[in-house]
């Protein structure tokens, strides 16, 4: 398939790919486009975000069944080849003979690029180390001064993962405060976000407006543009005294009470109705797991607020009432919430 016919038969599974690269255009177009066309005749979406626990099952149910095909002794291997250089060519060629990409993807309506780093993820031995001690923060500091962002090889330095190593650098390159967020640091998360916001925009408006007419208009904002998928690293840097999460969370928060004229919806008649509220239309969905859950739609429930907002109440509210909820799958959290809280907080009320 040529690339332009790519970009036009993959633009109906997944909207925002004419910002991808050409070379993951190319990619997508051999290993993802003929296992959506047939998702969708099975009437199944394309989807993205969050891995729900049945894909993860899939997923290792995937990488045993390729293991035992295989005879290759370990997910760590099959996953992280380059670790094992003396196997390198003897896996590669086990994995190109029984088609490595399409057995691993199996049952799981994702493009496969993400289906492998949740894999790899999920398979790292090096994912879940535990807390970072404080030779090991000043390693990553020396190596980071030594090689810049070459995550893969700082991790091999470290035996942690690239992910690990890269978000534990981006949580102490600075000073991070952890106390109350001050004016200064608020109007800077406030300056910052504005500044990703409107590049954003200009970006996406550059190729639909004349600058004539760009110059004599406001530039109107989406209310998803707002919260939805910003770059926090790069506000992080902008601010500079917060971690990414803090930055997250905070803007959450002014939103919020932007959004709600400075009401509080957790406060007294109020919250107790909200809570009321969120129990039930979570027990109406019926969903197996918090990734299935619409919680654009919910956020309609307790008021117009963000997404983000609803689902830290959720949080909130399973860890406060419910026994082992850690032990729990999402769908038995429900229900005790729905059977056991639910007439409590109604009485309340």
């Amino acid at each position: 398939v040529d690339l332009d016919t790519a970009k036009q038969e993959l633009e109906e599974f997944i909207p925002h790919v004419r910002s991808i690269s050409d070379s993951s255009i190319r990619k997508m177009a051999g290993r993802d486009l003929a296992r959506f066309k047939q998702f969708k005749k099975q009437g199944i979406a394309v989807k993205f975000g969050r891995f729900s626990q049945k894909e993860n099952n899939q997923i290792r149910k995937n990488v045993e069944e390729f293991l035992l095909i295989t005879g290759i002794d370990s997910a760590e291997k099959l996953l992280f080849t380059s670790r094992y250089p003396e196997d390198k060519e003897t896996i590669n060629r086990l994995k190109a003979e029984n088609l490595f990409c399409e057995k691993l993807s199996e049952g799981i309506p994702r493009p496969w690029r993400l289906i492998y780093y949740r894999a790899r993820k999920m398979f790292d031995p090096n994912n879940y180390k535990g807390r970072y001690t404080k030779e090991e923060k000043e390693k990553l500091k020396k190596y980071h001064a030594l090689h810049g962002n070459d995550w893969k090889k700082i991790s091999e330095m470290m035996s942690r993962s690239n992910l690990s190593v890269a978000m534990k650098y981006s949580e102490i390159k600075s000073a991070i405060n952890y106390g109350p967020w001050s004016k200064e640091e608020t109007q800077k998360l406030r300056r910052a976000v504005e500044e990703v916001i409107r590049k954003r925009i200009e970006t996406e408006d550059a190729n639909s407006l004349s600058s004539s007419k760009k110059s004599h208009r406001e530039i109107l904002i989406d209310f998803e543009k707002l919260y939805q998928k910003l770059p926090w690293t790069e506000i992080e840097a902008k601010v500079g005294t917060r971690y990414w999460r803090q930055c997250k969370q905070k803007w959450t928060t002014i939103l919020t009470n932007k959004m709600t004229k400075g009401q509080q919806l957790y406060r007294g008649t109020k919250g107790l109705q909200a809570k009321i509220n969120l129990i039930k239309r979570l027990y109406e969905m019926k969903v197996e797991d918090a990734n299935e859950v619409n919680w654009e739609e919910l956020s309609n429930t307790i008021g117009d607020v963000p997404k983000a907002y609803v689902q830290a109440k959720f949080y909130k509210l399973k860890v406060s009432c419910v026994p082992f909820w850690q032990k729990k799958t999402f769908s038995e959290i429900v229900d005790y919430l729905f059977e056991e809280k639910l007439p409590e907080l109604q009485e309340k009320l």
